[in-house]
Parts: structure tokens; C-alpha cells; sequence
């Protein structure tokens, strides 16, 4: 039932717009792109919320979170017609052939819940033991991915905050170092884009990701709704132009 994710431009012109903007107005300030670049400020900001975000989050659910990044720019692509076009196929079948027919796509079926649906069906299942048994997985799985989407959000949340800390580095080294003011240039640039580096990182990266996710995620339980509802309709023996009409309206 998946499409082949595409490119999503809608991110991508977001994030570059946004980069564009600040080098533009740090250019026509007279500044110039160097200064922004500091290797010590980009360790402490990123190094410090990395390790923050991993504090308080579960290996795995921190690696599925960092995973589900990709989703900002590819998207898993779910074609709401298509699901209701399978969904119909799966209920001309049973109504001609009985539900025990449904068991030769169980194997087929590409999605999980799908598949876990199917076999249920072809097993004789009750529609309500049938629902209950797919709403639990349908909550779980939805449970899980929202847990990796904050630590995106969580990210956003620490990142100013080890900015400052960052900052507060800096002008430690200066204070240090009021005696060489040859070293007093790079420990304010530390201190100054440390700040930069953490505000702009949580509002520019983080905390957009952990919303387009969101947005993706809802997108994505919607889908599993409309499955589950379908195959308990089979599992009733409803008419499928009755099914049609029920999912269709889902689609928005």
C-alpha cells in the first residue's frame, strides 16, 4: 500500500530559505561567513545536546528518532485510495470466496498491521476481538514513534540552553586571557556563536523536525484507523460500497 517515498521540497526550500536569510543579513551587515564558522562552539552546542537528548531517552528509541529524520525531506508516502481500493479488493474476495481466502494475501501484504489483520480475518476472529487486537498494536506502534519524534523536540530544548553555556565558556577563556589580546578575539567569537549555534539550531532544525513529524505521524494513524475500520467492516460482512462510503470519509 506504500508508494515510493519523493522528495519533499516543501522542507527543503524551508531550511534553505532559511539559511540563505541569515548569510544574507549577516553580509549585509558588513560581516562575513567565517565568523560563524567556530569549531568549538559547534562542538559544545551539538556535543552538549546530543548527550542531553541521550540522557533521557532509550538507545533505541533515540536511533528510531534520529531515523525518522529522513521523513522531513522523503516522507513514507501512503496513498489513502489506494488503501481503500485494497481494502475493497479484500472484501469482494471474502464475500465471494469466504474469509478462509483472504490467507493466500496474508504473505503478500507488505504493511504489518495489514498482514496481522488478514490472518486474523482468515482465522474467524470476531470483529470486536478483531479491533481490539489491531488497536492495541495501532497504539503501541504510535506510542513508540512519538516517543523518537521528541527527542527532536527535546533537542530544541536544550540546544539554547547549552548556547549559553557555550557563551558562558567563552568569556571564561577571555576572562583568562585578558593579558593577550591576541587571544581575546577567538573567545568572544566562541562565546557570541555558541549562542547563535544553540538558538539557531533548536528553531531553524530541531523543533521544526520534531512538528513536520508530528504532522507525519497523525498522517500515518489516520491510515492505520482507516485500515482497521475496514477490516472489521469485512470481518461484519458489510456490503463494500457501504465500506467505500465509510472510508472515504477519511480522505480529506
Amino acid at each position: 500500500m506504500n508508494k515510493p517515498s519523493r522528495i519533499d521540497f516543501n522542507s527543503v526550500v524551508g531550511i534553505l530559505l532559511a539559511l540563505i536569510a541569515i548569510i544574507a543579513g549577516q553580509m549585509l551587515e558588513g560581516g562575513h561567513i567565517g565568523s560563524l564558522l567556530q569549531g568549538a562552539a559547534f562542538v559544545i552546542v551539538v556535543g552538549g545536546t546530543v548527550g542531553a537528548v541521550l540522557l533521557q531517552s532509550p538507545v533505541r528509541v533515540f536511533l528510531n528518532g534520529v531515523k525518522m529524520g529522513a521523513w522531513v525531506f522523503f516522507p513514507p508516502a501512503v496513498s489513502s485510495h489506494a488503501v481503500i481500493k485494497q481494502i475493497l479488493h479484500w472484501s469482494d474476495i471474502s464475500r465471494k470466496e469466504g474469509l478462509l481466502a483472504l490467507e493466500s494475501y496474508v504473505q503478500v501484504a507488505k504493511d504489518p498491521l495489514a498482514k496481522k489483520g488478514l490472518q486474523l480475518l482468515a482465522d474467524g476472529s470476531q470483529p470486536d476481538k478483531l479491533r481490539e487486537a489491531m488497536e492495541v498494536e495501532c497504539f503501541s506502534l504510535e506510542s513508540y514513534q512519538r516517543q523518537s519524534a521528541r527527542i527532536w523536540e527535546a533537542a530544541g530544548g536544550y540546544a539554547p540552553t547549552i548556547g549559553i553555556l557555550g557563551a558562558v565558556l567563552g568569556l571564561i577563556h577571555v576572562m583568562e586571557n585578558l593579558s593577550d589580546p591576541d587571544r581575546l578575539g577567538s573567545g568572544i567569537a566562541v562565546a557570541f556563536v555558541a549562542t547563535i549555534y544553540g538558538v539557531g539550531l533548536a528553531n531553524l532544525i530541531f523543533l521544526p523536525v520534531a512538528n513536520k513529524l508530528k504532522s507525519i505521524i497523525a498522517q500515518d494513524v489516520v491510515m492505520r484507523e482507516m485500515l482497521v475500520d475496514g477490516l472489521v467492516a469485512i470481518a461484519h460482512g458489510e456490503n463494500p460500497r457501504i465500506i467505500e462510503n465509510r472510508l472515504k470519509g477519511y480522505v480529506v
